[in-house]
């Protein structure tokens, strides 16, 4: 005979939770690092910051491919944090869906944005 103390336990949700935390905090690492490389960059230059100066300090392929790490990693970061934001606060299953699909798109949007003024440099 089995005796079962208590109800069982009900898990509800996507599951998303140490994935998403661990992600953040991977992410918001990778940007903090470029902020540092690229702060080091423009108080280490010599003369005034033009625009010249600017764009010489994304011509590099090192520092193009670790603009574009970053630009992945932010875009990683934002979707997580308004994903978090549309579920908790937003009941109504369309306007969350809405909401979320809008994200997206904006994020993909901005992606191919940054992306393109990344490369035309």
């Amino acid at each position: 005979m089995s005796v079962n103390y208590g109800s069982k336990r009900l898990v509800v949700g996507a599951h998303y939770g140490l994935r998403d935390w661990l992600g953040q905090r991977v992410t918001a690492a990778l940007m903090a690092l470029f902020t540092v490389v690229l702060l080091a960059q423009v108080l280490f230059s010599a003369g005034p910051i033009s625009y010249d100066k600017w764009a010489g300090i994304f011509a590099s392929q090192w520092m193009k491919t670790l603009t574009f790490c970053v630009i992945i990693a932010m875009l990683y970061h934002v979707w997580v944090g308004m994903r978090e934001l549309w579920m908790d606060y937003v009941k109504p299953i369309g306007l969350r869906l809405v909401l979320n699909t809008f994200s997206l798109v904006w994020l993909v949007g901005c992606a191919g944005w940054a992306i393109q003024v990344l490369w035309r440099l």
